[in-house]
């Protein structure tokens, strides 16, 4: 048993000024800490006061670190007590210029685990020394290619980690002493970080294909033999090597990518959500994708993969996409096609003035969406001609524009929200503030992957799923969706990002219950959702009795009462 400085400085144990006089005598405390003993809801009264004194944000994100660093329990009560506000200073958009002053700041690791292409043999004596004996059951690992959509940021990409799993135990109370930050060095093409005297990755260029892969195998390999029950989330690779690893293993382990799958849930829930909204089906839908890279694929193969759930054959649905490029529609005789997008390609023949739809606005005026998807990144290119025609030909056009800056956007909700007289459903990458049009407020629903991820790791952990289905993930979508007001006027076809927590356990119900019907559960339960509740950690101090920590026993109905004082 840890005592004194010793017990201070372990994260997951110290309670700080928290501490009893009994726990300061019993474990070598008296004259460590000062002498008054407060409660964790004082001791989160005092950061959060000392945090809205700190102007900038990226001020206030170094502070809270410091807390993370010191006393786990106290950061995830104070996150989820101010969720709303803290979650744009966690994550995005702070996030960023953290990640991009990551070496030249650095102080604490944070638990990350920093594993080299330059040693694979390492790669099993560094996660079991890392672990310490804990029970790792969820890991979010980068190769940092693709680090936020801003590109290849090295070892700096551990914060996006480290990030990624906060939002997991605040939102959906994985614990997370469970939990480990990964990061795979496998060099770096940004010429800036490789000139930096202070960059703390490796000072080569990022190693590709044969040696990459044997890498990523022996990774991942080792990574489940040695924590069976693990679930391994991919964040931020590069998205070819992302498809490539995530085809290799999604029949192998429970694992989930976030760049080939994340988006694309999203995307699907807020869809579904505009379907339930104006009480219309998927399956009579017309979609089209405006960026035909491998993001704008991968979310369009989740659409396309929910239509056949909903009862389409591959020949039909098929008919009902279309992916437009930088040359227009995309054909099957074009040179230069990627596999991923050979499966939605047209044929000339079904259009007589094929050779004319070189371009998006040819492309939508041909083929009458009534779904329009923006991956492109091209400001402006939802034009207001666009908009209007497609609410012409639909009553309710669902058009999204996904970029994660307002700068890129294709179109502007207000904009879209005008040109459609109010009709068009519309959801955006970027916070979008309400839009006011003829005595109306629409509230637009934000594409961000973090409303699907949390609940669906949890869902997955709590039943030691054996593998994450395409039917597990559907279902993660479709919960989403018990949380829109669909009958208020202008209602979001998502739920707000600051509701996280509390639909987060509905989802992971979903996903479990789905793993359960499908065989996928490796802990026997015949109640899914008892089985989630079971294991939502919450921030409370352990307390040292018999010469050990243990968690507070609940009273059965204390549970509830904990989980509605956090969503004041």
């Amino acid at each position: 048993m840890k005592k004194g400085y010793d017990l201070i400085r372990d994260a997951f144990l110290n309670k700080g000024t928290a501490f009893t006089e009994r726990e300061r005598k019993e474990l070598g405390l008296e004259g460590l800490l000062p002498p008054c003993i407060e409660d964790i809801e004082t001791q989160k009264e005092r950061v959060y006061r000392h945090i809205e004194k700190k102007i900038s944000l990226i001020d206030r994100r170094k502070f809270l670190m410091d807390i993370f660093n010191h006393n786990r329990t106290l950061f995830f009560y104070l996150f989820r007590e101010h969720f709303k506000e803290l979650m744009p200073v966690v994550g995005d958009p702070v996030i960023a210029e953290s990640v991009e002053q990551y070496s030249e700041q650095f102080t604490d690791p944070q638990d990350a685990v920093f594993l080299s292409i330059d040693e694979p043999d390492q790669i099993e004596s560094i996660l079991k020394s890392a672990a310490d004996g804990r029970d790792i059951r969820l890991m979010v690992v980068t190769d940092s290619e693709g680090i936020l959509d801003r590109g290849d940021w090295g070892v700096n990409g551990a914060d996006v980690s480290v990030e990624k799993l906060m939002v997991y135990t605040a939102a959906a109370g994985i614990d997370p002493k469970c939990v480990m930050p990964v990061v795979l060095d496998c060099g770096t093409d940004n010429e800036a970080l490789l000139g930096d005297y202070f960059y703390l990755g490796n000072h080569h260029k990022r190693v590709q294909k044969e040696q990459y892969y044997k890498f990523i195998i022996k990774f991942v390999e080792t990574a489940e033999k040695i924590f069976p029950d693990l679930y391994i989330h991919f964040e931020d690779f590069g998205m070819s090597n992302a498809i490539e690893i995530l085809e290799v293993y999604k029949d192998a382990f429970p694992v989930f990518s976030d760049g080939c799958q994340g988006t694309g849930l999203v995307t699907l829930a807020g869809i579904l959500g505009a379907m339930d909204i104006n009480k219309e089906k998927l399956t009579d839908q017309k979609y089209m994708c405006f960026g035909s890279g491998i993001r704008g694929i991968c979310i369009t193969d989740i659409i396309f993969k929910e239509m056949r759930a909903q009862g389409l054959s591959e020949t039909e649905a098929r008919k009902r996409f279309y992916i437009v490029g930088k040359d227009g529609l995309l054909f099957d005789d074009m040179e230069g096609l990627t596999p991923v997008q050979k499966p939605f390609v047209r044929k000339r023949s079904e259009f007589k003035n094929a050779d004319e739809l070189t371009t998006l606005e040819k492309a939508v005026m041909a083929v009458q969406p009534t779904i329009l998807i923006g991956t492109s990144e091209q400001q402006g290119a939802f034009t207001e001609d666009i908009v209007k025609a497609m609410a012409s030909w639909c009553e309710h056009p669902v058009i999204f524009s996904l970029s994660s800056t307002a700068e890129f956007s294709e179109a502007k909700a207000a904009d879209i929200i005008n040109w459609s007289h109010g009709r068009a459903m519309v959801a955006t990458g970027a916070p979008s503030d309400p839009v006011e049009y003829n005595g109306i407020t629409y509230d637009i629903g934000q594409l961000d992957d973090a409303l699907v991820y949390p609940g669906i790791g949890l869902g997955a952990v709590s039943v030691k799923a054996k593998l994450i289905t395409d039917e597990m993930l559907s279902a993660a979508a479709h919960a989403l969706c018990g949380f829109l007001e669909i009958d208020e006027y202008g209602p979001a076809v998502l739920p707000p990002v600051e509701m996280l927590i509390q639909f987060s356990e509905s989802v992971a119900e979903a996903v479990a219950d789905c793993a359960v019907k499908q065989g996928e559960n490796r802990l026997d339960t015949d109640d899914a959702a008892a089985t989630v509740k079971e294991n939502i950690w919450l921030p409370e101090y352990l307390k040292y009795e018999n010469g050990e920590f243990k968690a507070v026993k609940k009273q059965e109905s204390s549970e509830k009462t904990d989980l509605e004082k956090l969503f004041k």
